[in-house]
């Protein structure tokens, strides 16, 4: 008797004939970055967080973007003359891909693709490492130097812990260009991270409201104390508690929501609730850049 189509022989077939027509050099450098630990990492659980599996996908549909808004957080040198990249895009999130020639010293590539640079992507691919095709500087930001852009690669570093592949997050996106763009102003580095961490902790789905209080939903109270329950969120402060759990006021719940941190108290306890919650959701894990920051006493 004959197969029926769809049948497990006829899946097999399908599943194996998009990886003969793949790109071989995105499908190499997506073993090549399964196969090696990310560089600066040693310990495991950090590679965990990088995403280790970046293994080419065969039964995926070849997907071709083209103009895509975005930022390079990190490259990776690649063969001779090119570089893997992530980057942090628009409507797609982060993504892996394949710069050919990149490193070529007289390549239209070498370039555009900096740091900060905020840049106009095209990419096609069917594994989770894609092929660039095509970048375009498109500029309109202040650059970033000294102490801001030590602040620019934290928040890379932040990006690359906290948003998984291929997950989109366009508010996020929106503001991390508005977040370089007033470091690249001149704006107090502490109080400016310190809007970017709840953003992102609330955009990736690690916190909730800062101005509610959880399960009940009641607003939060200036005139009273809070702590800030991992897993749950904002709740009245109580005798028992843990004492790693920072105390913090109503008010300073209330400013941190409005991205306010003008008042001595705010600035104070909110570093101390975010160095809490990042501490607690990277498991212990430090953050390398934010190491650096608070030896220089600017978080």
């Amino acid at each position: 008797m004959s197969e029926k189509a769809g049948g497990p022989a006829t899946r097999a077939r399908r599943t194996a004939e998009p990886a003969r027509r793949g790109d071989p050099v995105a499908e190499e450098a997506a073993e090549l970055l399964d196969s090696q630990a990310v560089p600066g990492m040693a310990v495991a659980a950090e590679r965990a967080m990088m995403d280790r599996a970046l293994r080419i996908t065969p039964a995926r549909t070849e997907l071709r973007v083209s103009n895509q808004p975005g930022f390079v957080l990190h490259a990776w040198p690649y063969r001779e003359t090119s570089l893997i990249l992530d980057v942090f895009t628009r409507d797609h999130g982060r993504m892996a891909m394949v710069a050919k020639g990149a490193k070529r010293p007289h390549s239209a590539l070498r370039p555009v693709l900096q740091h900060f640079h905020p840049v106009s992507l095209s990419w096609s691919g069917r594994g989770e490492v894609k092929t660039l095709t095509r970048a375009e500087y498109v500029g309109g930001m202040p650059p970033l130097a000294g102490d801001a852009l030590l602040s620019g690669f934290y928040l890379n570093e932040l990006l690359l812990r906290f948003c998984p592949r291929e997950d989109g997050h366009p508010a996020l996106f929106r503001h991390y260009m508005a977040t370089l763009t007033r470091l690249g102003q001149g704006e107090a580095a502490a109080l400016v991270l310190r809007g970017f961490e709840r953003v992102l902790l609330q955009e990736t789905g690690f916190a909730v409201a800062f101005d509610r209080c959880a399960g009940s939903g009641e607003p939060v109270q200036p005139g009273l104390d809070y702590v800030y329950q991992p897993e749950r969120g904002v709740r009245r402060a109580h005798a028992s508690d843990p004492s790693s759990w920072p105390v913090v006021s109503g008010q300073t719940l209330l400013d941190m929501s409005r991205d306010d941190y003008g008042r001595a108290q705010t600035a104070s306890q909110s570093r101390a609730l975010m160095r809490f919650l990042l501490h607690y959701y990277l498991q212990g894990i430090p953050l390398k850049t934010r190491q650096i920051l608070i030896d220089l006493q600017y978080l």
